[in-house]
């Protein structure tokens, strides 16, 4: 069972969606979407920046050959740099959330577009933190990465004003 951010369950979502065809989720889709996240999750060794950052060449080369995952070599070797990057801040930083927030001055930027033409796919502001996390030997995170990656986590709300969700996510936004 999968819970999502409601407290729901997201394989209740999608039984929803096979019993209401109009809903047009592809429930197949979603369902090899999941395999292949859990086979990646094991081939990574469940996203432990630890375990990914200590990484030999043979693990690498190991990695290159599982048809279960993305077999691209800088993909591979990114999440390993991307990784030592992570503890390096965890470490000798604030912490990865509170140097991430940082750039926002702990506040989630709350936008009040109107129509879908107006959300961007990156900002100043994805693209300064873009070239921090690059800076700092982050692989894989330009700024419409980045921006995306802010939206998803709450950084920035660019739900539509008329959107149910635009108030509740920002009642919910991390508060310095």
């Amino acid at each position: 069972m999968f819970p999502d951010e409601r407290g729901g369950d997201v394989r209740e979502t999608l039984e929803t969606g096979r019993r209401n065809p109009n809903l047009s989720l592809n429930i197949s889709y979603f369902d090899r979407r999941r395999r292949a996240m859990s086979h990646s999750r094991r081939a990574f060794n469940d996203f432990e920046p630890e375990k990914i950052a200590r990484y030999p060449k043979r693990k690498i080369e190991s990695l290159m050959k599982d048809a279960g995952i993305v077999r691209n070599r800088a993909k591979i070797e990114g999440a390993v740099s991307s990784a030592r990057a992570w503890l390096k801040i965890m470490e000798n930083g604030p912490g990865f959330s509170a140097f991430l927030w940082d750039f926002l001055d702990g506040k989630p930027k709350v936008n009040k577009f109107r129509d879908t033409k107006q959300v961007p796919a990156e900002t100043s502001l994805s693209q300064k933190m873009s070239k921090e996390l690059s800076a700092r030997g982050f692989k894989f995170v330009g700024p419409t990465i980045v921006y995306a990656f802010m939206q998803a986590v709450g950084m920035v709300n660019d739900h539509l004003v008329r959107c149910h969700c635009h108030d509740t996510v920002q009642k919910h936004g991390r508060k310095k």
